[in-house]
C-alpha cells in the first residue's frame, strides 16, 4: 500500500495554529479568574446580604478557582457570573482530556495533573512528535482553536482588524485583514477556500486562512499588497484600524 502521509511541510500550517491558538487561549484564560467574581463595588456593608443560592454561588466559584489555581484576592465574596464559571469548566476539562488523548495517541504515559496553562504547554512541547500525525494534529489544533474562541467570547474581546490593500491569492477579492494580536494576516471572505487540504477553511466555515509574519513577503508578492503596509498595520493598528 502506497504511504498517503502528506510531507512534513503539509503540516506546518496545522502546528502554527496551534501554537497561535494556544498563545491566545494562555495569554486570556487567566482572565476568566477576574471575570468569575467582579470585585464589589459601592461603600462596604452597602450591599444586600446574600441568598442561599447566592452563597451556594459564591462556594461554587471558589471551588472552581481553587481547583484550577484561579483564586483572585478579594474576590471571593462577590457574587460570581455563571457563565463565566461554565467557560472556566468546558476549557479546563476540555484541556485536561486533549492533553490525555494526546498522550494516549502518541503511547506516552498518561500525563501527571496540572494546571490548564501547564498542561497547555505540555502538549505544545509535543508539537514535532504531533505534527508526525497528521489527524492528531487536525484535532489538537480544532479543540484548542474551540477553547480559545469560547475564552476569548466569554471575555467580550474583539480584536483589532486592519485593511489590507491588495486581493486574496486565493479568492481574488480584497478581503485581507491584518489581525496584529496575532501577527497574522487572514481573509475574511467566508466563501475563500485555499489549495491546502490540512488548513482549516477546507472544513470549517468559520476559519479563515492564514499568513504568518513569515509570509508576509511571499503575500505581498502574490497580492499586490505591500509589505512595509502590513507591517505597520501590525505596529501602529490604531492608526490604520477599520
Amino acid at each position: 500500500m502506497a504511504d498517503r502521509t502528506p510531507p512534513a511541510a503539509s503540516v506546518e500550517p496545522v502546528l502554527r495554529d496551534i501554537t497561535l491558538w494556544t498563545a491566545a487561549l494562555v495569554r486570556q484564560f487567566p482572565e476568566l479568574a477576574e471575570e468569575l467574581a467582579p470585585g464589589r463595588r459601592g461603600p462596604a456593608g452597602s450591599a444586600p446580604a446574600p441568598s442561599p443560592a447566592g452563597r451556594d454561588e459564591r462556594r461554587e466559584a471558589l471551588l472552581l478557582q481553587q481547583r484550577h489555581g484561579l483564586a483572585v484576592p478579594g474576590h471571593g465574596a462577590a457574587p460570581i457570573r455563571l457563565h463565566v464559571s461554565d467557560a472556566i469548566r468546558d476549557i479546563t476539562d476540555g484541556v485536561v482530556e486533549l492533553e490525555e488523548a494526546v498522550s494516549a495517541r502518541l503511547a506516552l504515559p498518561r500525563p501527571p495533573r496540572a494546571g490548564v496553562i501547564d498542561r497547555l504547554r505540555r502538549v505544545v512541547g509535543l508539537l514535532d512528535t504531533i505534527g508526525a500525525d497528521p489527524d492528531l494534529a487536525r484535532h489538537v489544533r480544532d479543540e484548542i482553536r474551540r477553547m480559545a474562541r469560547r475564552c476569548a467570547r466569554t471575555l467580550g474581546d474583539a480584536e483589532t482588524v486592519v485593511r489590507v490593500s491588495g486581493r486574496c491569492p486565493w479568492c481574488d477579492s480584497v478581503s485581507l485583514r491584518a489581525f496584529p494580536d496575532r501577527r497574522a494576516v487572514l481573509c475574511v471572505n467566508p466563501a475563500c477556500v485555499c489549495a491546502d487540504e490540512l488548513c482549516g477553511c477546507q472544513d470549517d466555515p468559520a476559519y479563515r486562512h492564514l499568513w504568518p509574519e513569515r509570509e508576509w513577503t511571499e503575500l505581498a508578492a502574490a497580492s499586490g499588497a505591500r509589505t512595509e503596509e502590513i507591517e505597520a498595520a501590525m505596529d501602529d493598528p490604531k492608526e490604520t484600524a477599520c
